[in-house]
């Protein structure tokens, strides 16, 4: 189901693709650097706490970007980073490190909390069935490289030494370049909205921001440097993790809008003041947030769903439970550049759209040939024609959705003898259905079977049935009586003994 289709498998058509570059803010022709092979960073998790379902929107986002390029025949090198280290609670150069403030509040080693939630973070990204990147580096692990990167922009000119904290002169390198080109933002409206913040009186500047910060005595993670014992600036490790792995200059850098100022203009900054080479990304792609009534969901807002809460409905403002793939699917049809408001009447008509498409699925394979020439009036590559081009157009999955209901009419139509086709037919028509359906959008059956393991649905019911165990052990006894009830709503028992805990069908 995961091996990659060639373009030429399917339509002639299917290698036009065009992608809305955040940088240029119009849509352009995908013409890799280096075809076939594709590099494409995408900014990871902080990992001091659980991962939301905007967070979840975001990574399905550049899954299936990842999925789509890897489709239609491209190698792809998909980097995706861990952020361990260097951010700090205000998103700025101000403020605890989010990770040693979650440390000192759980009592725990600051890598203790970075194995808790890389944990939680993984088993959420296999709920969702999220493809793994090719490399997963973490910024506790390129501390060495991070200073080399800071040792360059020093000599290039671009950052100063001010009592052992090293800051990056914002208006030297816009007198040589332009600071704001991916925002928009101009030098003086920044000025005019910047706050004051602790070790202002550090800087030259207020807009420069932390490349390397001197810690305090009381700072749980410090490396030694050359201008101090201290740690990295946070917007530093895409920087560095990004061109380690994908040269200087690359194809797809992604994330979520949110990170389009100031994370990823100071990561243009950076790469530039190294190396000398502007715009060292060709395609800037970011993803919209996940709103509820309007307002964006996050943690602080009282409204930031962790998926737990939505498979079993352990939440206020949910009606019910719903599965991985009927909110995976849901997010599916919404433009990953558009907001997209979340409702229980939205995720219920996603599941019946999802119910539809999945009973078709199932049809595919005992579809009857009738005939033993094609039918004229079966255009399989005119359906495949429309695919690749919603596809091809900047990945609208809405789009592409639409189109794959109408294969489900013709499927339906087929299945009760109301129209013939011959072997052919079919067999374009099972590839093209299992090609978008599993392979590029990331939908997979919940309720089928397949032998002993019962394949797909077993491994999410496992991972469940993990997640309710690890809430036991954290005495979360809320959630873990909430999984095992939105399970047994479904027909599924867990059985615990001393070894474990097990599921089995009623």
């Amino acid at each position: 189901m995961d091996a990659p289709h060639s373009s030429e498998a399917l339509s002639p058509f299917a290698g036009d693709l065009h992608i809305g570059n955040s940088l240029s803010r119009k849509k352009e022709r995908f013409e890799p650097l280096n075809a076939p092979y594709v590099g494409m960073y995408v900014c990871g998790p902080t990992v001091y706490s659980n991962v939301h379902l905007g967070n979840v929107r975001t990574f399905l986002t550049f899954d299936v970007v990842y999925r789509y390029l890897s489709f239609l025949g491209y190698q792809v090198r998909y980097v995706r980073n861990i952020t361990d280290v260097g951010h700090l609670t205000g998103d700025s150069d101000d403020g605890e490190d989010k990770i040693g403030k979650k440390a000192r509040l759980e009592n725990l080693e600051p890598m203790e909390i970075v194995q808790k939630y890389t944990n939680d973070f993984h088993d959420v990204m296999r709920v969702f069935n999220m493809k793994s990147p090719s490399i997963e580096p973490s910024a506790t692990g390129h501390i060495v490289e991070q200073i080399g990167m800071i040792k360059a922009i020093l000599d290039r000119g671009y950052a100063y030494e001010s009592n052992g904290s090293v800051y990056f002169n914002v208006r030297k390198y816009n007198e040589d370049h332009d600071y704001g080109a991916l925002s928009g933002r101009k030098i003086d409206d920044l000025l005019n909205n910047t706050r004051s913040l602790d070790g202002q009186d550090e800087k030259n500047d207020p807009l420069d921001f932390a490349l390397w910060k001197k810690a305090d005595a009381s700072h749980l993670m410090k490396w030694p440097s050359p201008w101090s014992d201290g740690f990295p600036g946070w917007h530093l490790e895409c920087s560095v993790m990004s061109t380690k792995y994908l040269g200087t200059q690359f194809d797809i850098h992604g994330g979520g809008m949110d990170l389009k100022f100031p994370h990823h203009e100071c990561e243009i900054a950076q790469n530039t003041g190294a190396t000398g080479e502007a715009h060292s990304v060709r395609y800037w792609m970011h993803g919209n947030m996940l709103t509820v009534n309007g307002r964006k969901m996050a943690k602080s807002e009282g409204n930031g769903f962790t998926p737990e809460e939505l498979i079993t409905g352990n939440h206020a403002l949910l009606e019910r439970g719903y599965s991985p793939m009927t909110v995976r699917f849901f997010m599916l049809q919404g433009h990953y550049a558009s907001t997209l408001d979340f409702s229980n009447e939205a995720l219920q008509a996603a599941e019946k759209g999802l119910d539809r498409l999945m009973s078709a699925m199932a049809a595919l394979e005992g579809l009857p040939t009738t005939l033993d020439a094609p039918n004229p009036d079966v255009n399989t590559a005119a359906l495949a024609k429309r695919c690749s081009e919603a596809m091809g157009d900047d990945f609208n999955t809405p789009i592409l959705i639409s189109v794959l209901f109408d294969a489900v009419k013709l499927v339906n139509s087929i299945a009760s003898d109301r129209i013939a086709i011959d072997a052919g037919q079919k067999a374009a028509l099972v590839q093209l259905l299992n090609g978008y359906v599993f392979d590029v959008l990331g939908l997979i059956r919940e309720d089928e079977t397949s032998g002993g393991s019962e394949g797909e649905s077993g491994a999410l019911l496992d991972l469940l049935v993990e997640l309710r165990g690890n809430a036991k052990t954290n005495r979360d006894w809320g959630t873990a009586d909430a999984i095992r009830d939105a399970l047994g709503a479904l027909g599924i028992s867990i059985k615990d003994s001393k070894d474990g805990s097990t599921w089995e069908r009623d």
